[in-house]
């Protein structure tokens, strides 16, 4: 297995992508290969530093760079040399099983949809993220920001590429699935929840419990929340606060240290040919080892193979 790791993004790279990488090799297993991509002189000086050997990776050198402010259309068309559009071209190309990167999450959008593109059947590939439960399991918040405007049909292939991927990568059996909507009633919602809720009632690929409101977000009413990427986002950056406003409040708390993005690494791109995932921007060297073992583990179970069946 080759996991391709863009040491050139994120707001702390590659300072904090290569520590984070010395981190992820202690953890994998010696034919577990990970594959730094970008400026491989800084890379070396930063290993040498940390008296880590370069020898323990591999490398593909690259010199330019898609900043995280950069429009991910233009920047992946005019950088064809950068660490994401090479990372994504070893990826098409199967030099690599999986790819990350906490660099622009636009450009990781977009170069996954160009290069790899979409499992036929997948009308939108979708971006995940762990939601703590207040009894200390986890579930799958689907999707976080890769589709802000949603057509009805989109919601409930949402909800069969979280399922698949509680499943697979989770172990969560027969994950119950619930929208996220302004209340439990099946005729509730905007024009978006009400027209999706009978198509997620009538769905063979999920096993659909209802509406959900935002207060049962982090209650155990459901394995994997369905709702539009605008929806998503705002969940997501409210939840990921709460530990930031823990930290600042010194308060001392084991559900919400849950909250610490660095504990899961990044989100996944569900729904497209390979392996992908997109890391925050400010990850940390031990939010980008989680990244990393995040593509392992999404390798090791097959989870594309898992999803082109089930949308076959």
């Amino acid at each position: 297995m080759k996991i391709g790791l863009d040491i050139m993004g994120g707001d702390f790279a590659p300072q904090a992508t290569v520590l984070g990488a010395i981190a992820a090799f202690k953890t994998l297993a010696a034919d577990q290969k990970l594959v730094l991509i970008g400026d491989k002189d800084i890379a070396v000086n930063i290993l040498q530093e940390n008296n880590f050997s370069p020898d323990n990776f591999e490398y593909v050198h690259t010199t330019e760079v898609i900043g995280m402010g950069e429009h991910p259309t233009k920047a992946i068309v005019q950088k064809p040399n950068s660490s994401i559009v090479i990372g994504f071209k070893l990826l098409k190309e199967g030099e690599l099983q999986a790819f990350s990167s906490a660099g622009n999450s636009g450009a990781m959008l977009v170069g996954a949809m160009f290069s790899i593109k979409a499992i036929p059947g997948v009308l939108r590939p979708a971006i995940t993220s762990i939601v703590p439960r207040l009894k200390g399991s986890l579930g799958i918040l689907v999707d976080v920001g890769a589709n802000a405007d949603c057509k009805p049909e989109f919601l409930p292939q949402f909800g069969a590429l979280g399922s698949l991927f509680a499943q697979y990568v989770y172990h969560i059996e027969n994950p119950r699935v619930a929208l996220m909507n302004i209340g439990e009633e099946e005729e509730k919602g905007n024009i978006l929840c009400q027209a999706a809720y009978p198509l997620m009632k009538e769905s063979k690929l999920i096993n659909f419990v209802g509406n959900i409101e935002g207060r049962d977000a982090f209650e155990d009413c459901a394995d994997v929340i369905v709702c539009d990427g605008f929806t998503g986002n705002v969940i997501l950056k409210l939840a990921e606060s709460f530990y930031d406003v823990c930290v600042q409040r010194n308060i001392k708390d084991p559900f919400f240290d849950m909250f610490n993005y660095e504990q899961y690494g990044g989100s996944p791109i569900l729904g497209v040919n390979a392996p992908v995932v997109v890391g925050h921007g400010i990850s940390s060297p031990e939010a980008i080892k989680n990244m990393v073992l995040l593509s392992k583990n999404m390798v090791e179970s097959a989870l594309v193979e898992k999803i082109k069946l089930a949308f076959q």
